[in-house]
This record gives structure tokens, sequence and C-alpha cells, in this order.
């Protein structure tokens, strides 16, 4: 059988971190994703799928996520049933998540905002005022390489 769940979109809300009775971090969130098509004449449409999140990763999803970041998520499908206050029996579809992935630049320095949208990859600049020469695996030099025996004997 096969039930994996890989989705990218944008935390609804803050996430926050909970403990079961056993002392179990968990989380629970919504991302918001964007249909793939869109009706002509239409907006663009989203889907508001609900996420729970256990132990380590509950920890790093509330520690470095907030609200309207991109993520990626991966992990399976879940169903469960319940009764609601009023006695009604309902089920619930989930993503249970095994990984949570960063889908955007991160956090410019300066403004403290994220980096810009349109995704330009920033530009390398060479420090100017370097005084120190490049390493010398720039150059191929293999002066602190040597040269392993070719006997049997190897470790591995």
């Amino acid at each position: 059988m096969l039930n994996v769940a890989v989705l990218m979109g944008r935390l609804v809300a803050d996430p926050e971190l909970r403990h079961t009775s056993g002392d179990i971090p968990v989380t629970s969130f919504t991302i918001a994703v964007d249909r793939s098509y869109v009706k002509a004449g239409a907006d663009r449409q989203a889907d508001f799928i609900d996420v729970v999140a256990w132990r380590n990763t509950a920890e790093f999803v509330c520690k470095y996520f907030h609200k309207g970041q991109l993520m990626a998520v991966q992990g399976s499908i879940q169903t469960r049933t319940y009764t609601d206050r009023d006695g009604n029996k309902r089920k619930a579809v989930e993503i249970v998540a095994d990984n949570v992935h960063f889908a955007e630049p991160k956090r410019d320095n300066y403004g403290g905002g994220y980096a810009p949208a349109n995704n330009a990859a920033p530009s390398y600049q060479p420090r100017q005022d370097a005084a120190e020469p490049l390493p010398a695996y720039t150059s191929g030099d293999t002066g602190d390489f040597e040269e392993v025996p070719t006997d049997d004997d190897l470790p591995f």
C-alpha cells in the first residue's frame, strides 16, 4: 500500500505547540494550497489542508514557521472519526507530517522581511579587500594530499 502526500502552501495562522498527557509535543496547523487550474474569468481557488506534526517535527514547525510563510509538507493522509458536542458522528481528513521544509528564501538581514517575491537569486560579489590568497584547491594544487597505498589491507 502507498500513502504519500506532498503539499506546498502558506500557513494560515502561527502554529502553537501543545503537549499530550504523556508530554509528547504536537501541533496542528492549516496550509492554504492553490489549485493548479483556474476557470476562465474566475479567481484562483485554494484548498485549506489540515496538518498534524508530532515530536521533533512539531517543535521545528513551531520554532521556525509563522503565518503566511510558504512551506512544503511531506507525510501521509490520515482519516479519523469522532463524535462532536451535539452527538453527531464526524470524519476528519488530515496530513500527518513526516518532514517539513522551507519553500521560500530566508528572511533578509536588513529589513526583517522576506526576500523579494520574484525569486531573483542574490548575486555573488567577491570581497575586494581580501588580503588572503584563495585556497590551494582552486589552483589544483595537491600538496595537502597523500597517495593511498593500493594493497589489499585497507580497513574497509
